[in-house]
């Protein structure tokens, strides 16, 4: 490895300025956790998952809904220690990760590395794999936000007092990853404790071993929304339809309920796979805006989310499993993890005077879903659902993805003017739709200004995101984030996210990690509302045509 100077030279910098005796207390907890910011934004390196000119408005944003977020990383050591005596000395060190490696005497960043507590202690690194998400753990901006930010911040403190670290802390730092990577991750060393709800299960305990459960016994239960039909029992599901994911323990109880269904000779639960870019919470926020009459989660889950979403009804009477426990995952034989972990559970786990403040501090500050279903909104759907359907034929691009799109920019609403001068349904400035690239005059006719919507989407997808390696999924995904964002922008991200250790290829965990980071977190919840809206559209155009269907069937 070159030696050139990297945020990890920065974060020795900030190390060797704290351990001058010159800096205050406050100075050094500030300085302290502008660490833990650089630390995150150097570990995307250790864990990936796995002619024509364009349009005036390709950079800075072409919409006006994006906010002025910040553009670049993290601020520099230097410009936070702007004006302090010490600041000055720190600059004349640069130090590259080989050096910083070859000190610590072990490759802690670029190389997976296993061990108990006492490693992790000599190292001064602990490794928190999680599932990135609102709610569990986010960016907004530099910011890391999120319940298992605040627990596991809550456990370095722990720690450290423990471990009577003074000035040379242990660190805590979070790796965001798909879901399907956390345990391989854990066993082969790319992170230390898995923390993303997993549920203690005999299975998983054959592969890795679980802290003393942090949750109380769960179950999982069936929670409705506004939208959702009169249900009694359990046995209400016969024929109704639930969106779930495959790879979940709520997948199996259905299965199961189907097996109990099938030998009493009634119709099966309709079992709608959802897209494993979906969380709970995920489900859950599309249950509460009305765009999925239900889901099944865990009750602990559903109880939290309850507060925030209140159009949610949590049905404890209606259980399709019961006496699970949600524990924090690591590697087999780590008793010193382990003792730690259970230690500091004990006072912090749900139900804890720290565990329920923690909880109920934190879930106070999230988007929330319009109701992309509501009579209003879905009479507009249907009014124009034809011309999305005739320019998404016309440009390759699902019809329901950008009618989606148009929701997320304006409600599909003609009418809708931004202060910026953006225009109706798709919210294009009349100068972007006028360029030679989409050339459509008068956006103010609906027809047109979804014309011309699309046909830029489709130019954006097919100048800036048309890599062979990249799928048409995440071609289109990346023009989302590129026609809120801007086309420059997003290309920047993607570099990021391969110097980062990223797939610059892919959107959901990956990029949009970059993004979040750096651009904050508008542009992460644009795309991930379009996919909801999507969602909804297609399930009711499905079950529109499956009415349609049984209709025209006799008797």
């Amino acid at each position: 490895m070159s030696a050139v100077v990297s945020p990890m030279s920065i974060l020795l910098k900030t190390h060797i300025v704290l351990g001058s005796e010159k800096l205050s207390r406050v100075a050094r907890e500030k300085h302290m956790s502008l660490i833990n910011k650089l630390i995150i934004l150097f570990l995307g390196l250790t864990l990936g998952a796995c002619g024509e000119s364009a349009p005036a408005q390709d950079d800075p944003s072409p919409q006006e809904t994006l906010k002025k977020a910040v553009s670049g990383p993290a601020p520099a050591v230097e410009e936070v220690l702007n004006g302090s005596s010490v600041g000055s000395e720190s600059d004349r060190i640069e130090q590259s990760l080989a050096d910083l490696e070859k000190q610590m005497g072990i490759k802690i960043f670029s190389d997976p590395w296993t061990g108990d507590l006492d490693v992790m202690t000599e190292n001064r690194l602990i490794r928190v794999l999680t599932v990135y998400g609102l709610g569990r753990y986010f960016l907004d901006g530099p910011t890391e936000k999120g319940l298992t930010f605040e627990w596991f911040k809550m456990f370095e403190d722990f720690i450290n007092k423990k471990m009577a670290s003074g000035h040379l802390r242990v660190h805590v730092v979070f790796i965001p990853v798909a879901r399907d990577q956390l345990i391989p991750g854990l066993i082969s060393g790319r992170g230390d404790i898995a923390a993303a709800g997993l549920t203690i299960t005999p299975e998983r305990e054959k592969v890795i071993d679980f802290s003393n459960p942090a949750s109380k016994t769960l179950s999982e239960v069936l929670v409705t929304g506004p939208a959702a039909p009169p249900i009694n029992t359990i046995d209400d599901l016969s024929g109704q339809k639930i969106y779930v994911r495959a790879s979940s323990s709520y997948r199996s109880s259905l299965d199961a309920l189907n097996v109990k269904f099938r030998e009493q000779g009634v119709d099966e639960i309709d079992i709608e796979d959802a897209t494993e870019l979906l969380e709970d919470e995920d489900l859950l926020e599309m249950v509460n805006a009305g765009l999925l009459n239900w889901a099944v989660v865990d009750d602990y889950k559903a109880d939290i989310w309850a507060e925030i979403y209140t159009n949610l009804t949590v049905r404890k009477d209606l259980q399709l499993r019961s006496g699970g426990r949600i524990g924090f995952a690591m590697r087999q034989d780590s008793p010193q993890l382990a003792g730690a972990l259970n230690e500091f559970l004990k006072t912090h786990k749900q139900g804890t005077l720290k565990g329920n403040i923690l909880i109920n501090r934190y879930l106070l500050d999230f988007d929330w879903a319009k109701n992309a279903l509501a009579a209003e909104d879905y009479q507009r759907f249907q009014g124009v659902v034809d011309i999305f359907s005739k320019f998404g034929e016309q440009y390759g691009v699902d019809y329901l993805m950008v009618a989606a799109q148009g929701y997320q920019e304006s409600g599909l609403d003609q009418s809708a003017r931004s202060r910026a001068g953006a225009i109706g349904i798709m919210q294009l400035l009349p100068s972007t739709a006028a360029d030679p690239n989409v050339g459509i005059s008068d956006i103010t006719v609906a027809e047109n200004n979804i014309h011309a919507g699309v046909k830029y989407l489709d130019f954006i997808r097919s100048r800036y995101f048309s890599d062979p390696g990249m799928d048409r999924f995440n071609q289109t995904m990346f023009a989302f984030a590129a026609y809120n964002a801007g086309p420059a922008r997003v290309r920047k991200l993607r570099d990021k996210a391969k110097q980062q250790g990223y797939d610059p290829n892919v959107w959901f965990d990956n990029v949009e990690v970059i993004a979040a980071r750096e651009i904050g977190r508008e542009t992460v919840q644009y795309v991930a509302n379009i996919l909801k809206y999507y969602i909804a559209y297609s399930l009711t155009i499905k079950q529109q045509l499956e009415r349609g269907r049984r209709a025209k069937t006799p008797g």
